[in-house]
């Protein structure tokens, strides 16, 4: 009876994680859209940023890949976009022809910059105390 416990417990735990996770992203989606940004979008924008502060700055896709959480097409596809946009650029790693570099275009750049308030007023309101 205490496994069922100890693991009920447990799992109603995650369910929470996962109800404030899609209860958050839902609210900065809907904060976001009227800037033709969707949550996944400004976490891309906001990690390079993060990863490259001066303007032309590159970060590699892979250094992306593990702290978003997409899967490496999706992931890829939404880079696409966000070039489509306008806000970054991509270009080929002449020391590894694998790798993909990504910049951050200043349009990219502004905006971020316009954004971020709203993304975290949203942040502060869904899982402020």
């Amino acid at each position: 009876m205490a496994v069922e416990t100890a693991g009920a417990g447990l799992e109603q735990r995650w369910r929470d994680i996962l109800s404030v996770h899609a209860r958050t992203m839902n609210e900065i989606d809907r904060v976001l859209h009227p800037h033709g940004l969707g949550a996944s979008d400004f976490e891309v924008l906001d990690i390079l940023v993060t990863e490259s502060p001066q303007e032309g700055d590159q970060c590699r896709v892979q250094n992306l890949v593990g702290r978003v959480h997409l899967s490496q097409s999706a992931l890829s596809r939404l880079i696409g976009r966000l070039e489509k946009d306008g806000l970054v650029e991509r270009s080929v790693c002449v020391e590894d022809r694998r790798g993909v570099w990504v910049t951050l275009t200043r349009k990219g750049r502004a905006l971020h910059a316009e954004v971020l308030p709203l993304q975290r007023d949203a942040l502060a309101r869904m899982l402020g105390d």
